[in-house]
């Protein structure tokens, strides 16, 4: 898929347009920035961001990039708002002026339309366009984002390496921080270890965060240690590979929710009361206990606006 000549002279002459802008960080580029597709240069400071991905939506909002437009999710569901925009940061979308590119299946087209600057696609997840990046890097340097490996914070780091804003982005992680450390030092944590996971009470399924996802590196960071499967466990990858979760139904899935304490991630008390009454999983020590804890709908992709409100859930339950 080509673009035309026209296109490309109105994003040179919008890059003229805005041009004394970025005099004053002139000195900083052109940057290189290497993904899973090799090395991209970018030439300046990107003034048009378009996010295809709502799970990075967040993360440049947080640090004021000039995101435009963004990819949505189902909107008037209980994780998004009538846009399709998540609840943490939809009314910091609003108020930008962020537009919706689309609900849920990618669109080189409304892509296109917005004359970016700049494209970023999530490697992995239901909210990746990885399929159209041939298509998508036509129009403009387009880099590929890993977000299952890594803690918000680092993706917010690397974020702002990309887009120019690395101040803001040490500024949110320095407050976030400070927040952090103080939550953890009035908590008083249950037994451990303790198990993460998003609960589908429906399909009577789970998926488990991993050491390795922003939700578990959250978890070890206010001192919770995560229960480690079972040997021999039998899981599904009906997702692909992905670092972050771990995915269990049917009769693992009790095996595989042998944490102490139970902590559900996108969830509600509606769901952490239906796992506490599933008979199958009944016998479980958390179940038991009644250490099954809801940590809220917002909370299934993370980044500075959720995990803000996972540190005040905690401090509710165990401060």
């Amino acid at each position: 898929m080509r673009f035309s000549f026209l296109f490309r002279k109105s994003l040179v002459l919008l890059g003229i347009f805005v041009s004394g802008l970025t005099s004053a960080t002139a000195a900083d580029w052109p940057r290189q920035v290497t993904d899973s597709h090799g090395t991209h240069q970018i030439d300046s400071k990107p003034l048009r961001i378009v996010s295809t991905s709502v799970t990075l939506t967040g993360s440049l909002l947080a640090i004021d990039a000039p995101v435009i437009a963004s990819g949505a999710t189902t909107p008037n569901n209980r994780f998004a708002d009538a846009q399709g925009f998540l609840h943490q940061w939809g009314d910091v979308a609003k108020r930008r002026n962020v537009a919706r590119l689309y609900i849920g299946e990618p669109n080189a087209e409304a892509v296109a339309a917005q004359m970016p600057d700049l494209i970023l696609i999530s490697a992995t997840g239901g909210d990746s366009a990885l399929a159209l990046y041939d298509q998508l890097s036509t129009i403009a340097p387009t880099l590929v984002i890993n977000y299952d490996d890594k803690s918000w914070q680092s993706l917010l780091t690397q974020l702002g390496e990309i887009t120019g804003q690395e101040k803001q982005a040490a500024v949110r992680i320095s407050e976030f921080n400070q927040q952090l450390a103080d939550v953890k030092a009035r908590m008083k944590l249950p037994p451990q270890p303790v198990t993460a996971l998003v609960y589908t009470p429906a399909a009577h399924s789970a998926n488990l965060w991993t050491r390795d996802s922003a939700q578990g590196q959250l978890m070890q960071q206010l001192g919770f240690v995560l229960a480690p499967l079972p040997a021999m466990l039998q899981t599904s990858q009906s997702q692909g590979k992905r670092h972050d979760i771990v995915q269990l139904g049917g009769e693992n899935l009790a095996s595989g929710l042998n944490g102490e304490a139970l902590f559900l991630f996108a969830s509600d008390q509606k769901d952490a009361d239906a796992l506490s009454a599933n008979p199958l999983l009944a016998h479980l020590p958390a179940v038991q206990n009644k250490r099954v804890y809801a940590l809220g709908a917002e909370t299934f992709r993370l980044d500075y606006y959720s995990a803000t409100r996972v540190l005040q859930r905690f401090a509710a339950l165990f401060g």
